[in-house]
């Protein structure tokens, strides 16, 4: 690997004009794909599987055209204090606005009346007109969602307080300047790493280059593969994290090894032959975490997860390749003009032979201060990430529904005013489907449906029953009394379907519950059900593959057990501030309630990647001193000497890109941003800067023992490139005396 990865490098450094437009011949092509390819279908939101989803797909089979899953729209309507909504000028607007919505776009299916569909408050206070859509909200036209805005906009010219709710309006979050103040902190970290525009912008370059190949590559393809915009989403988050660190990674050992005193082209080789192992071995870790998602069995999360792993990809070939070939017209402006002086007086200084002193930089002082107090450091990082865990055994999930969005919102405000109007319930309805088939008398086995269910703790209402026009299947709606994203709420769903089996041996029908609500906690029992099978799949093969990066049992298994403990820590944060309220002001939290169910699985995916990024790089540099003969704690010291600055740089840019998201007002996306961010702050920080050092330091050289039985069954892929050192120096012996002073750095010892 290693031998391969430093000829790719050289030739890419020889060859840099060829490459470097094959890359921008690639962006061309794939820019062109995607903007002559038909508009992507979006998504048909779907749930194999699942009791919510098989009742959607009978409904469909049994009541052709009903759109079961359509979207709907709350135009929610409240008189002013002392009238009432049945008042002549009152009805009047909504009389008006019932027509409006008519006439908003061919893809309506229906409008009710409430004053036809009694939807008017006991009080008289509120009413509501329930728009459903012929397409579910990800196929909806932006001529629909006009037409439904414009009909609202007009109502509210009146004297009434007007809401628009449901997921007709739903819409994928703008993260467009949020990715901006994440670009523009990572360009600074860069600049302050390296000291040179040029070096810092060729990770920003690289990083842009393999996300507009990565997102055009997946715009050009949806069509064909059933892609949506959706799936960009992640490719685009991940993309940027990897391709920047990756970049990052080997700029920073091709100046360690031009600081060593090779030649610009032998530095780039050996550069890309052992950062470029690293880049690898660490790109496939993100890769099994991301197509890992698909065993969860969402079709949408899976198809992310594929996306986010091709984009990763993408990255990986541009770090050994394209890297290499920047690096050729870099030439000396790969370090700044303060850098290239202090070279200079180096140079001049070894003329005369002078010896120049190499100061440790803060990460040799670090590292030699845990290695001092090993145990010490263990207690306090492990610790202090257990504490940080503690919130997470209250871990309560479940997927977030209007009530979470910002009180200003007019989602939020239809939410509270149908609360207050008819009750919580009634913004989370459950439908459930009778299948009467097997029944010998459908309308009394649906009419004792109806009556249980009704009787069922927690049931504030049953609409009567409508059949198909064959009479074989029957839809009921079914009002709970609590919130739609509530404990209590899941506890009526389980109710309901606890009796599906008394009403199936009792009178032939087979009952099953579904609606936006039961599909809600359906998902999230499908997402904690996945869980621990994508914890030991990912888990098991990163350590497989971390075992034959190391050629070692216990550093894998350290790496492993550090990063669930960064996870449970970062969750444990996350619990405390979006469902404890803590801090909720500093972070803009409006409504506390349950953790989105994706959270867990998400953190799992993305952040085990970064971190086992982290880990494959700073110990990698270690396990390569600690081969070449050093002393297992000098080792260490070594690998943070070199890689503690780059490892922590990475990190903050990471964090910055991650947190910038904690900005936004929609919930997920605020809660996702800080979940990750504070992931990433643990295991960089704490666990790859604390608990490593501290773990090797006490384990000494047992920490890279390896059984001989395995060491021979395992491949070696010379990933510290020990072969490759080996080979070259008997190919080109006493070639690090015959190089260019000109070309040596003793103050690459910084980075």
């Amino acid at each position: 690997m290693a031998t391969f990865l430093y000829k790719l490098g050289r030739f890419a450094f020889r060859r840099r004009r060829f490459v470097a437009l094959i890359w921008v011949a690639l962006l061309a092509v794939a820019g062109v794909g995607a903007a002559t390819a038909s508009p992507p279908a979006n998504d048909s939101f779907s749930i194999p599987g699942t009791e919510a989803q098989k009742a959607f797909d009978l409904l469909e089979k049994r009541f052709p055209g009903g759109n079961a899953d359509g979207a709907t729209a709350r135009v929610v309507f409240r008189a002013p204090q002392g009238e009432k909504m049945t008042d002549p000028d009152n009805k009047a607007v909504v009389t008006k606005t019932v027509a409006d919505l008519k006439a908003s776009s061919p893809q309506v299916a229906s409008v009710a009346d409430p004053y036809q569909a009694r939807a008017v408050s006991k009080d008289g206070s509120t009413a509501y007109i329930l728009t459903s859509y012929k397409v579910n909200a990800m196929e909806l036209e932006e001529t629909a969602k006009d037409g439904l805005t414009e009909a609202g906009e007009k109502a509210q010219k009146s004297d009434l307080t007007v809401a628009i709710g449901g997921d007709a309006l739903q819409e994928i979050p703008e993260t467009g300047s949020t990715e901006v103040i994440g670009i523009v902190i990572s360009a600074i970290v860069l600049a302050i790493t390296f000291g040179s525009l040029v070096a810092a912008g060729m990770p920003l370059l690289t990083a842009l280059i393999g996300v507009g190949i990565g997102i055009s590559g997946i715009t050009a393809l949806a069509t064909p593969l059933g892609l949506s915009t959706t799936t960009s989403t992640l490719a685009m988050m991940i993309g940027l994290a990897v391709g920047i660190d990756y970049a990052l990674f080997i700029v920073s050992r091709y100046r360690a090894e031009l600081a060593e005193g090779r030649e610009r082209e032998e530095a780039a080789g050996r550069a890309v032959g052992t950062a470029g192992s690293a880049v690898v071995f660490a790109g496939l870790t993100v890769v099994i975490a991301l197509v890992g998602l698909a065993v969860v069995n969402i079709p949408m999360l899976s198809k992310m997860g594929f996306a986010a792993a091709g984009t990763v990809v993408i990255a990986v070939l541009i770090a050994i390749s394209l890297i290499p070939a920047l690096l050729g017209f870099a030439g000396k402006r790969v370090y700044g003009r303060k850098a290239r002086e202090r070279m200079a007086a180096a140079s001049a200084a070894a003329a005369e032979g002078e010896q120049a002193e190499e100061k440790p930089n803060m990460g040799t002082r670090w590292a030699r201060f845990v290695l001092r107090r090993p145990v010490a450091v263990l207690l306090l990082g492990v610790l202090g990430l257990g504490a940080a865990a503690v919130p997470a055994l209250s871990l309560e999930l479940g997927l977030p529904d209007d009530g979470s969005q910002p009180v200003s919102s007019q989602k939020r405000q239809a939410y509270d005013m149908i609360s207050d109007g008819f009750g919580p319930g009634f913004n989370g309805p459950l439908m459930v489907v009778a299948d009467t088939k097997g029944s010998d008398d459908p309308k009394a086995a649906v009419n004792k449906v109806t009556k249980t269910i009704a009787g069922i703790d927690g049931v504030a209402a049953v609409t009567p029953a409508t059949f198909n026009k064959s009479g074989d299947t029957a839809m009921l709606t079914v009002v709970p009394k609590y919130k739609p994203s509530s404990v209590d709420t899941e506890k009526v769903v389980a109710d309901i379907r606890d009796e599906a089996g008394s009403f199936k041996s009792d009178t032939g029908a087979e009952v099953l519950v579904t609606g936006q609500t039961a599909m809600n906690i359906d998902i999230s029992q499908k997402l904690n059900d996945a869980l621990v099978p994508y914890l030991a799949l990912v888990v098991g093969l990163a350590f497989l593959l971390l075992m034959i990066v190391f050629r070692s049992i216990l550093v894998p298994l350290k790496a492993a057990l550090g990063f669930l403990l960064s996870v449970v820590a970062a969750l444990g944060a996350v619990v405390a501030v979006f469902q404890w309220g803590w801090a909720a002001e500093l972070f803009g939290v409006e409504e506390t309630g349950p953790i989105m169910s994706m959270m867990p699985i998400f953190m799992i995916g993305v952040v085990f990647g970064l971190a086992m990024d982290y880990e494959v790089f700073l110990v990698t540099r270690m396990r390569e001193a600690y081969i070449h003969g050093e002393r297992p704690g000098q080792a260490v010291v070594t690998g943070f000497r070199h890689g503690a600055r780059v490892v922590s740089a990475a990190a903050v840019i990471m964090i910055s890109v991650f947190a910038g998201f904690i900005g936004s007002s929609e919930a997920m996306v605020k809660m996702i941003g800080f979940g990750l961010a504070t992931a990433v702050l643990f295991d960089a920080f704490v666990v790859r800067m604390a608990i490593v050092p501290a773990v090797l330091g006490l384990l000494g050289k047992s920490a890279w023992w390896l059984p001989r039985w395995l060491d021979k069954a395992l491949p070696n892929v010379d990933v510290e490139g020990e072969g490759l050192r080996e080979q070259l120096d008997k190919d080109t012996p006493g070639q690090e005396s015959h190089v260019k002073d000109s070309d040596k750095d003793p103050e690459l010892s910084r980075v």
